[in-house]
């Protein structure tokens, strides 16, 4: 039986950017993640095994620079998702589009195609209106300087895609953006929609995600700031649009037997083997072009950034990851992706020892798989 991510039941946790050389460690160990496809494959049947909910994917296509050029090596996300949900049972996966490289029609029919691989209800939308200006000069796209303007053309993008999977008859699309003609789109998918997902930290972005997704994804500093943040992205959904959505934030976890064992790693994969010219080359672009994080985060957070990218971190023994995992679900969040710096290597140890303790608090409703690990 499929877990359906719009189920409501219990919070639900996924893995974000195993598809991408380092994952969210910018890191200069030899171990760090490959994102090859075979260690994917490994990862996504673990994850499908001790009950996780979704896997989240990044769309790049240029690295970070650094001495490993950081997320230079990048799985296609609709291509991956293809693979995975043929390789899998239960577990949401979703794919990641960015609205500016992608046409909508052709979008539509390859997630409805997702869905069907996945046998309905698995495959998910996570849609991305912009913001790295060196991969817009990879593609050649101008990339409007306004957040206005990016949010404008994603909108439209995504009326064509809904409109394509919900209208049984031919139609004609002429907007600001796109001038289509005898518009057919099958097959569909089931029920005519898939879970959305869009992060939306910028005024535009929540106001955006707020209107058309399932899903609000957010960066948060911690989760006292993150309260608040979720209670109003669901208060702008509710009072604007009429409209309940979930709002998410990412992590990243450092999960051993002691507190000293995880702090020495986080010690040497992060500190004394950051790539700091990558982490520096990438705050750079976030602060020049992005508006997922102020500048006096940014200015504060270059070592949470060689950590993991920027989210919020979760370093300790079982119970301390257990406690950071239950504060975000206090906090109002009705979910999170998480992240590791080997994803297979470490996954089977948190379900042993993490995910038990979350459903006993109530956290987590109990899924029964992760007990064939212990």
């Amino acid at each position: 039986m499929t877990r359906s991510i719009l189920d409501g039941r219990g919070f639900k946790l996924g893995l974000f950017s195993p598809n991408c050389s380092g994952g969210l460690a910018v890191t200069k160990i030899p171990e760090r993640w490959s994102a090859s496809w075979e260690d994917n494959l490994r990862m996504a049947k673990l994850a499908d095994e001790v009950g996780l909910d979704f896997l989240l994917p990044i769309a790049r296509w240029i690295g970070y620079k650094g001495d490993t050029n950081f997320h230079g090596h990048v799985l296609d996300p609709v291509v991956w998702a293809a693979g995975l949900l043929a390789s899998t049972k239960q577990i949401n996966v979703f794919s990641t589009i960015h609205t500016a490289f992608n046409h909508p029609l052709a979008i539509a029919k390859a997630i409805a195609t997702l869905d069907q691989i996945g046998g309905g209800g698995r495959a998910g939308l996570n849609l991305v209106a912009g913001w790295n200006q060196p991969e817009y000069e990879t593609m050649g796209v101008e990339m409007p300087q306004e957040h206005d303007a990016r949010y404008e053309f994603a909108q439209e993008w995504w009326d064509v895609v809904r409109d394509a999977w919900s209208k049984a008859e031919i139609f004609d699309h002429h907007g600001t953006y796109f001038n289509l003609d005898h518009i057919e789109s099958e097959p569909k998918p089931r029920g005519g929609r898939v879970p959305v997902l869009n992060a939306g930290s910028s005024r535009q972005g929540r106001e955006f995600a707020a209107r058309n997704s399932d899903f609000v994804f957010t960066i948060i500093p911690d989760t006292e700031t993150g309260a608040t943040i979720a209670s109003g992205l669901k208060a702008q959904a509710r009072g604007e649009f009429g409209r309940e959505v979930g709002v998410l934030t990412l992590g990243h976890v450092v999960c051993r037997p002691t507190r000293a064992e995880a702090e020495e790693f986080v010690h040497y994969y992060a500190e004394e083997n950051a790539d700091w010219g990558a982490v520096d080359y990438l705050m750079g672009l976030q602060g020049l072009h992005a508006q997922s994080f102020t500048p006096e985060m940014l200015a504060t957070m270059r070592e949470r950034f060689a950590s993991g990218h920027g989210s919020l971190p979760m370093f300790g023994t079982p119970d301390d990851v257990a406690d950071a995992i239950e504060k975000v679900h206090s906090a109002g969040f009705a979910g999170m992706t998480l992240a590791f710096v080997d994803y297979a290597g470490e996954l089977e140890y948190f379900a042993q020892e993490v995910l038990p303790r979350l459903e006993t608090r109530g956290v987590r409703v109990p899924q029964g798989a992760a007990a064939a690990l212990v």
